[in-house]
């Protein structure tokens, strides 16, 4: 994306020619530049997410070939959508993302649940509305689960963003 420079002060200032303004007015330019490439990325995840809806669950799978279990399934979509590679389980993926309040949510957050007596033994990707897709359990595929429902409610124990990748994030993988 091309930037359109703007000068918001003179180019040198009386303390020592710092172009202070300029140099404001591209941070926040670029700032503005990387939210929208985030969210683009992100919304190409859940496009991407939702044409794997009916790969079936395989404990420990990782791959659309050999199917899905949730933090598979999470980190997959994560490290082909968005270049960000996520820890394998998921309370190593809750670990290294950053705690949010549920009222917070946004498409593209992780939510988790307690469905084997452990804090972060599931995990799945907040689409919006109140809605999450990942891949259940043993006999079920990927699919949408609301998360106001009674099972889901009870079982929630968190929400968590991915922070952008840092650039030796992706360059090591």
């Amino acid at each position: 994306m091309a930037a359109t420079l703007v000068h918001a002060a003179p180019e040198d200032d009386q303390a020592g020619g710092v172009k202070r303004g300029s140099e404001l007015v591209n941070l926040m330019q670029l700032g503005d530049q990387m939210k929208t490439s985030v969210g683009e990325k992100t919304n190409q995840m859940l496009g991407q997410a939702m044409t794997l809806l009916g790969v079936p669950y395989k404990r420990g799978g990782s791959t659309v070939e050999t199917g899905f279990d949730c933090s598979g399934f999470v980190r997959h979509m994560y490290e082909t959508s968005i270049g960000r590679l996520l820890p394998r389980r998921a309370e190593e993926q809750a670990a290294v993302t950053d705690k949010i309040d549920r009222n917070d949510l946004h498409p593209g957050d992780l939510v988790f649940f307690n469905t084997m007596r452990r804090t972060f033994s599931h995990v799945g990707i907040y689409i919006g509305d109140g809605k999450f897709i990942h891949s259940p359990s043993t006999g079920k595929s990927v699919r949408v689960d609301d998360l106001r429902a009674a099972y889901w409610t009870k079982r929630f124990t968190g929400a968590r963003r991915v922070q952008e990748a840092p650039a030796a994030d992706t360059a090591n993988r």
